[in-house]
Order: C-alpha cells, then structure tokens, then sequence
C-alpha cells in the first residue's frame, strides 16, 4: 500500500482513492469505535490490508481503516494447530509467529505480502490438486458489523456462515480477528525443471496426480514450461536450502532486478520482448533443494505488474490455455509477462472460485506500465467460455448477473449480505459491480 499525500494507491497501481477520513485503529475495540464513528456520520467503512488486490474491491471513498497495527498472534492451542492472528497480521510473518509452536500454514500463495483478513476475502490460494485456498483453513472469524457490534463465527457459533464470512469480500463487515487450522511445521522438496510445453501439456493429469504440489509458468514465444514440482516431508528431514548466493541470482538479479529493466524497455521496443523470454527460460527454472514450506512456497515478486487469474473446471485447462497461446500468435502481440497454471481442490466456501468443483488456474499478467485492456479483454472470452470464475482480487470484467450464474450460493451470500449489511455501509462501486446496491 502506498499513500501519496491524501491518495490510497494499490500496489498494482490499478486502483487509488482519496478517501474522507483515514484511521489506523490499534485493536478491535479501535476499529469498532471507527465503524459506529462512520455510521453515525453516514460514512461508508472499508479496511484495507497490504493493497496486492488489483480490483478496486478495498476502495474506500468514505472511511479508510489501515489495518498496519492491528498485527499478531492473539492465541494458539498446540494440541489442536488452532492459532488466532490480527486480522492485518502480514502472511510472511505468520511463519514466525508458529514456529515456536511446531506449527505452519497448510499451504500459502506464492505472494506473502498480503494481511492474513484480506487474503482469505479475496480468494487466495496456492497450488496443490489436494489443498484448497487460503480461506479453507479458516475455522473462526470475529467481525464488526454494520451495528458496530462483534460478531464471532466458529464451530460453536453460528457455524453455518462459516462458509460465506471466510470468503467475504469484505461485503459483511470489518474482519478483526482469523482463526486458523494449522498443521505440524514440514519442510518440501522442490524441484523446478524446464519441459517441452506439449510434453507437459499432453500429460499435465499426471503431473498434477503425481506431486503434491504442481504448477508450471509458460513465457510466450517461448515452446517451454518452467514446471514446479514439490513434496511434503516430515519436519525431520535434512533441508538442503538453496545456496545464499545462488538463490540471491536466480530471484534477486534474474527474476526482479534484469527482469524490471527488460520489462521497462519492452514497452519502448516491443521486439525485444521474444528474445528475452527465450533467454529467460534458458537462464532460470532448473533447480531442487529442501527448505521450510514457507521458503518454498513463496517467492518475492518486486517487479510491478497488473493480472488477471481465473479459474477453470480441472478439465478445461489445456484447451483454454491452448486458446490463450492461438489468441497470442493470432494477434502478434509482445507478451512480456509468463502465464502462470495452477490447481486447487474443490472446496465448501460460497464466493470461492473452487467452489464445488475441481479446479485449475490461469493466470495472465502485464507489466504495470503496459496497457492490459485488449490482452485480458480476449483471455476473458475464452475463460468465460470454459466456465471460468475470476479471481476477486484480480482484474476482470464481470458483474452480477454473469456471476450469478457461476455460483450456486451466491443468492444465499446476497441475502446475508442484506442481513448484516441492509444500508451497505461496507460496499464501494466493486461490491456494487459483483454482488449489485
């Protein structure tokens, strides 16, 4: 998040605001007081976490609480992995708040710099035919809602809307506390590995099987995919980390320091896009260590970009991302960006994209200074016409009644929403887009 002078700015640069008021509460009874505040005045109220949502779905054009204090562990219980964290709490130290407890997060995105409540609101999610995102590991929930009351969610209260709070948009009230379903602390083995994209393509079934984890980046104009394998193993087990100085090339220099300079002169001179994708894929993706599941989860992405991700039937993988390579060479554009695949289980969270349905993920991003309306504009079409759902945090151009369609609760989630909600003290112009006034 970044603030120049009295504008909120997403990290994307995709989104910005100038809000009424700007608050920075430092508890839950702070951020109480800032929702009854905004209500008597007839304020909207919006919180926002670390800004990595490229939607406008954190704008807050009435009352803005920055949630930067309201960081940290409130409770953990070894015997069952439940720990309880701020709803700002940062996801890259969550690592360090469970390690004195044998304990770590199920599975983890591969961006770490979002805040705990805004990561589970928007949908997100890693890899891993097996594991859901980030919001199934959710089993409580402590709100405020529009009353300006405390509301918790858990297995012994209310726990049927268990399902549509842990994936709320922040349509349903200001998230102050997330309790998490840990599990004891592992380490993986990882092996990064360059493969013929038709290789991978033509057995990606058994790809995804055969790891617990697997996902691939194909750079266009480029007949290669960097394909990411990984396995769970005990926390016994010897680590063999990447080198400091290998590891500081390869993700330091490579992927964020050239990358950005490439990225920047690509904008000038479009040529010069081809021949470095080439040489990118020669350059990186080959290589296999061990290391803590957070190291080898998650990577550090510095160089700015814009996305769009959605998500697909598992089945519908290879001929949407079959499409998306025709749509590229059919066009002749200059894509500097990798598209990324992904795999997640299906899952019981009403908004959430794998709802009911195994899912794979497409992922199609611009560099920020790059105009990405004619490319996501067409990679939209052909998602959308192999049941693709949009990620929520990411750019897209759907609203409610082309999402109604995708949802079987969504009505259910809208008359909740009415309930906790009626005078839309939460919503902006996003919320009004995808869920209607």
């Amino acid at each position: 998040m970044t603030r120049i002078g009295g504008t909120w700015q997403n990290w994307g640069r995709s989104a910005s605001v100038r809000p009424v008021r700007v608050e920075r509460p430092r508890s839950p009874e702070g951020v109480q007081r800032a929702v009854r505040a905004a209500v008597r005045q007839g304020l909207t109220v919006k919180a926002v976490g670390a800004g990595h949502s490229f939607t406008g779905i954190a704008i807050a054009p009435g009352v803005l609480l920055e949630l930067d204090d309201l960081q940290g562990l409130v409770s953990a219980d070894v015997a069952s992995g439940r720990v309880t964290l701020l709803a700002g709490t940062r996801l890259h130290r969550i690592p360090g708040l469970l390690a004195r407890y044998g304990l770590a997060m199920e599975n983890l995105g591969d961006i770490d710099r979002q805040s705990i409540a805004g990561a589970i609101s928007t949908g997100t999610h890693g890899t891993g035919a097996g594991f859901g995102g980030l919001a199934t590991q959710v089993v409580g929930v402590t709100l405020i809602t529009a009353d300006g009351e405390f509301l918790r969610i858990d297995e012994g209260h209310s726990p049927e809307l268990l399902p549509a709070v842990a994936l709320g948009l922040g349509a349903l009230g200001i998230i102050v506390e997330v309790t998490l379903q840990c599990v004891p602390t592992f380490v993986m083995h990882a092996v990064d590995e360059p493969l013929p994209l038709e290789e991978v393509l033509g057995t990606i079934d058994e790809r995804v099987a055969a790891a617990d984890h697997f996902e691939f980046y194909w750079f266009p104009h480029t007949d290669v995919a960097l394909t990411k394998r990984q396995s769970r193993l005990p926390e016994s087990t010897r680590r063999r980390p990447l080198p400091v100085v290998g590891r500081w090339v390869d993700e330091t220099l490579l992927a964020n320091g050239v990358y950005r300079v490439v990225c920047a002169a690509g904008q000038a001179v479009p040529a010069i896009t081809p021949p470095f994708n080439r040489l990118a894929v020669r350059l990186t993706g080959d290589r296999e260590y061990t290391d803590l599941s957070n190291r080898v989860l998650t990577q550090s992405r510095t160089v700015r970009f814009r996305e769009m991700e959605y998500a697909l039937p598992a089945a519908e993988v290879v001929p949407a991302f079959r499409a998306l390579q025709e749509l590229i060479a059919e066009r002749g554009w200059r894509i500097e960006f990798p598209v990324e695949v992904r795999f997640a289980a299906a899952d019981d969270r009403w908004l959430s994209t794998a709802y009911g349905r195994p899912s794979a993920y497409i992922a199609v991003h611009r560099y920020w200074r790059a105009d990405p309306t004619a490319y996501f504009g067409a990679v939209e079409k052909i998602m959308r016409a192999h049941g693709g759902r949009p990620h929520w945090g990411k750019l897209h151009t759907m609203t409610r009644e082309t999402l109604r369609e995708s949802y079987p609760r969504f009505d259910d989630f809208v008359a909740l929403r009415d309930r906790l909600d009626p005078d839309r003290r939460f919503t902006n112009r996003y919320l009004e887009r995808v869920l209607g006034r």
